[in-house]
């Protein structure tokens, strides 16, 4: 069986059996709460998606953006990278009463760096988390004051190199502390890596899932990171292991959904890492290249904010 064959099948379930819920963005969705899809990594395999085509390289910026620690759409705006646009967009609008198009905040985020430091950031996602935790010490004073980030990224290669048996390695988006000053909270919240017979391991929970349009992207991302994490700790790649809670499709992606589960899944797509940096840290887009790829065509459908 085509190992994307789980994931149409995880499709198919929730549009004909989940229940139907009043979501956060007010579109609805069918739902269900618990689902697993295990991907094998070895041999340069990915799950990349091919019944319908996925922008891979979308993806490994927003993942190389991560990785850097910054919260502002402007350095993803001018690569051509589309996937946070609308969150500050609809924050701007809110605050501003100017209900200026999309296109052209985009276009302002490009060209007026003033403007984007006020417009573009997003609060402390992701990367802010996963290379700049903050913490927070008591001066003698008795008040507090920040203290040195954490760069969960850099302990968790040290901990899989130096400590390999550990149950601890850990990658954790989730700050209660701050979910409030952030554009979205984390979806893909919790990364676990677990290291076998010379081949690591990751067990990723994600608290909500937009299944027709964010987890192809987001297995995607997740395979890579695990990929840069076993080159960098000299470790082969193992099994992705991949597990949802709000796992849903929107009412709104019903042609998309019904497309896709026409089509047949073709080709077995790899990953050829074209060299090791110094750090995971020093990656760049052109350190990557997908091999027998050969998707089906592109679906579109509007993303929920």
């Amino acid at each position: 069986m085509h190992p994307e064959q789980q994931y149409l099948d995880l499709m198919r379930r929730i549009w004909e059996h989940g229940s139907e819920r009043v979501d956060r963005t007010g579109i609805g969705t069918r739902s269900v709460m618990g689902a697993m899809l295990r991907y094998d990594l070895a041999d340069g395999a990915m799950p990349l998606v091919t019944t319908k085509r996925v922008y891979w390289k979308t993806a490994t910026r927003e993942l190389l953006w991560f990785l850097t620690g910054e919260t502002n759409i402007r350095p993803l705006v001018l690569q051509g990278v589309k996937i946070w646009n609308d969150w500050p967009h609809a924050r701007y609008v809110k605050e501003t009463g100017d209900e200026i198009a999309l296109e052209e905040f985009v276009r302002r985020i490009a060209e007026d760096e003033q403007f984007a430091a006020r417009w573009g950031d997003l609060g402390p996602v992701y990367g802010k988390q996963w290379v700049d935790w903050p913490t927070y010490r008591y001066r003698p004073d008795g008040l507090y004051e920040r203290g040195p980030g954490i760069n969960q990224v850099a302990l968790l290669v040290e901990s899989l190199r130096d400590n390999p048996g550990s149950r601890r390695h850990i990658l954790e988006g989730w700050n209660v502390a701050e979910l409030d000053r952030m554009a979205l909270p984390p979806c893909h919240k919790t990364y676990q890596y677990h290291v076998a017979d010379g081949r690591l391991n990751c067990v990723l929970y994600q608290r909500s899932c937009d299944v027709a349009l964010g987890l192809p992207f987001n297995m995607w991302s997740a395979a890579l990171l695990q990929r840069l994490l076993a080159q960098q700790c000299e470790l082969e790649p193992g099994e992705l292991v991949w597990m949802g809670g709000d796992t849903h499709l929107y009412l709104n992606h019903a042609e998309l959904i019904a497309e896709q589960l026409s089509r047949e899944p073709q080709s077995r797509p790899r990953l050829e890492i074209l060299r090791k940096p110094p750090t995971i840290f020093d990656y760049r887009i052109e350190d990557f290249a997908v091999r027998d790829y050969t998707p089906h065509a592109p679906l579109k459908a509007p993303v929920a904010v």
